[in-house]
């Protein structure tokens, strides 16, 4: 004999994750921290897994939400290909099921069964999404020696193009090269400030558009939380919607730029407005890109650091720290009992020493050579 049970829809179900996600990431942190077999590079890997679908669920616009649930799971998918393997895809399967039925078996819910059938359905589907990816990955492995030996030359040319560059000055650059090299035709750098949690913008085309984007970095913010390279071909839900129209969005990258553990910040990857897929390979190939970068700016950083030319008088240093708390120059005059005329002098004088075109430049420049800590 068979128990009926009300079906689920996809919205009723993204509402009720939304509604119970603190509940669920206590069961979540339970069962990961308990299982003694899990390797701490699958405790990671599925800790990213897990976070980042409870993320796409709970930051879903419930209005939005039709029946069409498999558009919203491909792209958590394919937001998660540098990231997924098979182990870690079946522990976050497994993970999630045993939190969740857990919850429910406490909450005694009384849509228990709809709940865990739609949940099955998910995935179901996908794994079935992930398998096919595997095929298809399997399908071009016969290429995958040619495709090798092609991104070791275009690494090899990145390599060459870092060795003669000088310094940070360079950046704009170099960006330029990579869209050339690794053919797209936008490329963004985003510096990152550890001490206040910051990113901004700084170089990329439409400058002024660049570097008005700068914010606070949340848990919530995805594309810029993550240490590994994220690929959204369709980035609502991850990126809000008026950065979305500022820059014409359509699919992107986003590229971390590491050395030794030190988050310099990230590059993005799009071909202006146009939809494109990336492969896992791609992905692969851009974190290098990333990582070399990273190598660079710290090699940059270092020889800069040890010079003993460079000086600031105390009221620099004192403009240079509001510049980096974010105030414009009116307002630094204001604290500081300067004319707005005034601030801008020295603003600029920051600016020749060191070597930068803009406000943010001063600030990634100064943070990355010690001068702000």
């Amino acid at each position: 004999m068979t128990h009926a049970y009300e079906e689920v829809t996809f919205q009723e179900f993204a509402l009720f994750i939304k509604i119970y996600s603190k509940q669920l990431e206590e069961n979540i942190n339970i069962y990961l921290n308990l299982e003694p077999s899990i390797s701490e590079s699958d405790r990671k890997r599925t800790t990213l897994l897990l976070d980042s679908f409870i993320l796409l669920l709970t930051n879903i616009d419930i209005e939005d939400i039709n029946d069409a649930d498999r558009g919203y799971l491909d792209k958590w998918l394919q937001s998660q290909l540098s990231i997924i393997d098979v182990r870690s895809f079946n522990l976050f399967q497994l993970i999630f099921e045993k939190s969740l039925i857990t919850f429910m078996i406490q909450q005694k819910h009384s849509r228990m069964n709809g709940i865990l059938m739609y949940l099955l359905s998910i995935f179901t589907y996908l794994v079935q999404s992930y398998n096919k990816y595997e095929e298809e990955h399997k399908t071009k492995s016969k290429l995958h020696e040619s495709l090798e030996l092609k991104n070791l030359l275009l690494l090899d040319q990145l390599n060459k193009l870092l060795i003669r560059c000088s310094g940070y000055q360079d950046l704009a650059y170099i960006l330029k090269k990579c869209e050339e090299y690794f053919q797209y035709k936008r490329c963004v750098f985003y510096a990152y400030v550890p001490w206040s949690n910051q990113f901004y913008g700084v170089i990329g085309a439409e400058l002024s558009k660049v570097q008005s984007m700068k914010g606070q970095l949340t848990e919530h913010h995805l594309v810029f939380g993550s240490k590994k390279p994220i690929y959204l071909k369709d980035p609502k839900n991850y990126v809000k919607e008026e950065h979305i129209k500022l820059f014409n969005l359509s699919s992107i990258i986003f590229i971390p730029i590491i050395h030794d553990d030190q988050l310099f910040g990230w590059l993005t990857f799009d071909q202006l407005g146009e939809e494109f897929d990336c492969t896992k390979d791609q992905l692969q190939l851009l974190e290098q890109v990333g990582k070399r970068l990273g190598l660079f700016l710290s090699r940059k950083g270092e020889k800069v650091e040890n010079s003993s030319e460079l000086h600031l008088t105390e009221r620099e240093a004192m403009i240079l720290g509001l510049l980096a708390e974010g105030y414009d120059n009116k307002k630094i005059g204001s604290l500081l009992f300067l004319s707005e005329h005034t601030v801008r002098d020295y603003v600029s004088s920051l600016m020749t020493k060191l070597k930068a075109k803009n406000r943010t430049q001063v600030v990634a420049s100064a943070f990355r050579i010690g001068l702000l800590k």
